[in-house]
């Protein structure tokens, strides 16, 4: 079981950008898909990128893409989740989550997460 602690969120304004970081432990964590998710207040939690194993592959949900960039660095044990133009709509609490079973990077819910990290909460407001 691969244990996740994110760092990174924090207050910004309307079209700013903030840096998630998603540090793992444990030595199989290249065997794990790495997804982040987020859950803004009174929502469900929605997936919102995932990287592959190798991280040759990456995913964003629409309401993201060209937005949101994620990345990993098996030797450092940490998936990124680099955000831009950022909008109200992002305020969430966002969490890393990771699957060792998932095939398809695209597909990610909540059901194939086996390791959650803690949250990091994100607030987007002038």
């Amino acid at each position: 079981q691969v244990q996740l602690v994110e760092s990174g969120g924090g207050l910004v304004q309307p079209g700013g950008s903030l840096r998630l970081s998603c540090a793992a432990s444990g030595t199989t964590f290249r065997n794990y898909v790495i997804g982040w998710f987020r859950q803004a207040p009174g929502k469900e939690r929605e997936f919102v990128a995932s990287i592959s194993r190798s991280g040759g592959s990456t995913f964003e949900v629409d309401s993201v893409k060209g937005r949101f960039t994620i990345s990993r660095d098996n030797a450092k044990n940490t998936v990124i989740l680099q955000m831009h133009t950022l909008g109200p709509e992002d305020s969430a609490v966002y969490y890393c989550a990771a699957s060792w079973r998932l095939r398809n990077i695209a597909a990610m819910s909540v059901a194939d997460v086996s390791s959650w990290g803690e949250g990091t909460l994100v607030t987007v407001s002038s």
